[in-house]
């Protein structure tokens, strides 16, 4: 008789209990954030304001969760960033001497392909499937539309870019094409018929290429999960909890998943804030948290309020700035810090004066002690900072700008990425395209026949035969491209070194196409070899640039400024998450925020209303929104501009007007008028109470010496 060894029952009264903790969640935690970590089993809404210490409840509820028995591999954590997830499970493991370290965490799309390469087979894709980005993606639709002649008519046809944007939203939003292009692109209606037929060829051609999209990724697993019921109890029950963050930013499809994910043991827990919801435009749907008690019958729902960030005058601002919403939890922020200086409205005659109130008022902070990298310029468009970006080089006040173009959309990061991806799957098309017409004498055509001749017919595409279509034009360069594709497969060699491979063939390409201005690309590439270095595998490498880029515009920034840490220019959408000392708004006008195209589009406006207030929820002791009162543009010559209605009709009580007056003596406004802090806002003529003392004149505004 076999010898039998009894497991333990999770149930087993001897298991750690609330009463028998490692933590005191009492002491940790403030009473709103203890319910919510120590809440039981079930379905959970964590309603939780700006500044509340979201992270910091969901990784103690992380820690209850290990601490009260469930094992950290059956906790399944789902972020927006990887950063962020490896940050929570990283800081949860701390907490339990490293018994947090299994927890499963990681962003939809990432933990989606996981479950992908475990089943590819039933859904007869290859198990080195390739993940195309958005940009890899744009490019097998510039291949397809040029293919199928849907270009050839008179009715202007959407672009590469266009055209993926329209399929993805239909795919983020669970609509149907012709949805979208009535409400989103109605100028292309007329081309349905032709668009759906493309569309039906695009989702043809990755299959057999074995592509991915990131849309794929998330609709091919539910699609994985509704044709076979085994592989989702499967998955489903090794999520004894799931975990989300941000669930506001969810999309239609994410949302189901997350049903799905817990549909075996029902235990999910979801943190949110619909104030902050602002990526409608990636179709995330802020709705999906109002529907949650409805998808999840009785769920617990509890909120956050206390916020440790802001002074209180700011987070008054901020309440009263999201009662304007058309829908809302029911919160009110508070702080126990009640002091502070009351937001500042400041009108400018124009951009130019806009822009040297900021730069000055920086040098201000930066004199009384502030670090430029604790204050933050934010802007609704990237464009908006540009007047800015002039001031601040001329005065040489070093910055960095966010939201710009991602390292990996760069045309030239591009180009190396695409071998790398050839290498791993070598019916990849469209790095094929890529890479062929990167050779001098090869051309569209040409690149076709050689694709057709790599992926189709050849025995091994990387080893020249009798039938490949060579011509002398280029014949020298082809045979070193196939050789340097027949190096990378070299499973011993690291990631690091296939990148060095690949830039040694690379670089007299980089300084053909690229002529103007290639050195100052050649540092990116040098980023890119040593990111590779941090990865162990060649696919893992490839799938962290798809799924989570690094902004161009901070390598270049990071590695010029090595001697003190810059000033912080942002499109709001990229601070979201993050805080300052000092916060200037900039471009504070109607048809900026909210911007013309969020007053044509239904609840367009509301979001651009929750775009404004993660701006002013940004701050934690001062707060600047500033607008040009005139503006030219070259159709109209000089005109007058519009307020923010955001602004308009606040009480001057919670948003403070700041008249800006040009002194006499241009020099004296180059330096504090004291030298040891932040000079204080000069009195009215009136000599009017301070700023914040409710006997104020509220009929005077302040004035800075300008």
């Amino acid at each position: 008789m076999a010898r039998r060894i009894v497991l333990r029952s999770e149930e087993d009264p001897d298991r750690p209990s609330p009463e028998n903790l490692t933590i005191d969640y009492e002491e940790e935690l403030n009473p709103q954030q203890q319910a919510a970590a120590t809440a039981g089993d079930g379905p959970l809404l964590i309603v939780a304001g700006a500044g509340t210490g979201k992270t910091r409840t969901l990784i103690y509820r992380l820690a209850y969760l290990v601490e009260t028995g469930t094992r950290p591999e059956q906790i399944v954590l789902l972020t927006f960033t990887r950063r962020a997830a490896n940050d929570m499970t990283a800081r949860a493991t701390q907490l339990l001497d490293g018994r947090c370290e299994k927890v499963q965490g990681g962003t939809f799309h990432a933990f989606c392909l996981q479950v992908l390469r475990r089943h590819a087979e039933a859904l007869d894709l290859p198990r080195n499937f390739t993940v195309l980005d958005a940009a890899d993606a744009a490019d097998v639709l510039s291949v397809l539309r040029a293919r199928g002649d849907y270009a050839s008519g008179e009715e202007r046809f959407p672009q590469k870019r266009t055209l993926y944007n329209m399929f993805s939203a239909a795919t983020n939003r669970d609509e149907a094409l012709h949805e979208v292009l009535a409400n989103r692109y109605p100028q292309y209606s007329g081309h349905l018929q032709a668009l759906t037929q493309l569309q039906t060829e695009y989702r043809q051609y990755k299959q057999a290429h074995g592509m991915l999209d990131f849309d794929d990724l998330l609709e091919r697993t539910l699609e994985l999960f509704e044709n076979n019921d085994e592989i989702r109890q499967q998955v489903a029950g090794r999520c004894k909890h799931v975990l989300v963050d941000e669930y506001q930013d969810t999309n239609a499809l994410q949302a189901t998943l997350v049903k799905q994910f817990a549909s075996v043991h029902g235990n999910v827990t979801v943190v949110g804030d619909d104030a902050q919801s602002i990526y409608r435009f990636r179709g995330a749907d802020y709705k999906n948290i109002f529907r949650f008690p409805d998808e999840f019958p009785n769920a617990e729902v509890l909120k956050l309020e206390r916020n440790y960030r802001s002074t209180q005058p700011i987070l008054d601002l901020a309440n009263h700035v999201i009662e304007q919403a058309d829908r809302s939890y029911e919160k009110e922020l508070f702080s126990e810090d009640e002091e502070g200086e009351l937001p500042a409205l400041v009108p400018a005659a124009d951009g130019e004066m806009e822009s040297r109130f900021v730069a000055q008022m920086i040098m201000r902070l930066r004199e009384d002690g502030v670090p430029l990298s604790d204050i933050a310029v934010l802007f609704r468009s990237s464009h908006n900072a540009y007047d800015l970006e002039v001031e601040l080089n001329r005065r040489n006040i070093p910055f960095v700008k966010y939201g710009g173009l991602k390292l990996n959309e760069a045309a030239h990061i591009k180009d190396v990425l695409a071998h790398l991806k050839v290498a791993e799957n070598p019916q990849d098309a469209a790095s094929w395209n890529r890479i062929l017409q990167l050779i001098h004498g090869i051309g569209p055509k040409t690149a076709q026949d050689l694709i057709e001749w790599a992926t189709e017919t050849a025995d091994d595409p990387f080893v020249p035969g009798d039938r490949t279509p060579f011509s002398s034009r280029y014949v020298s360069r082809l045979k070193e491209l196939l050789g340097v594709l027949r190096t990378l497969q070299d499973p011993d060699l690291p990631p690091s070194e296939q990148v060095e491979t690949v830039l040694d063939y690379y670089q007299p390409i980089l300084e053909a196409e690229y002529a103007e201005d290639y050195p100052k690309r050649e540092p990116d590439l040098e980023h890119l070899a040593g990111l590779a270095a941090n990865y162990e595998s060649r696919r893992r490498f490839l799938e962290s640039m798809a799924l989570d880029p690094i902004e161009l515009t901070a390598l270049e920034q990071d590695a010029a400024e090595d001697d003190e840490p810059p000033l912080v220019l942002s499109t709001i959408h990229s601070a979201k998450g993050l805080e300052f000392h000092t916060v200037f708004l900039i471009r504070a006008l109607d048809g900026t925020i909210p911007s013309r195209h969020a007053l044509r589009e239904d609840e367009g406006v509301d979001e651009e209303l929750r775009l404004f207030y993660v701006a002013c929820t940004r701050a934690e002791e001062n707060l600047f929104i500033s607008y040009p009162m005139t503006q030219y543009r070259r159709s109209y010559g000089e005109y007058m501009t519009d307020p923010s209605r955001f602004v308009t009709d606040i009480p001057e009580e919670v948003l403070e007007p700041v008249q800006l007056v040009e002194e006499d003596a241009p020099d004296a406004v180059e330096a504090p008028a004291e030298p040891d802090r932040l000079p204080e806002r000069a009195e009215s003529s009136d000599s009017a109470p301070p700023p914040n003392r409710p006997d104020r004149d509220p009929t005077e505004a302040d004035e800075l010496p300008f």
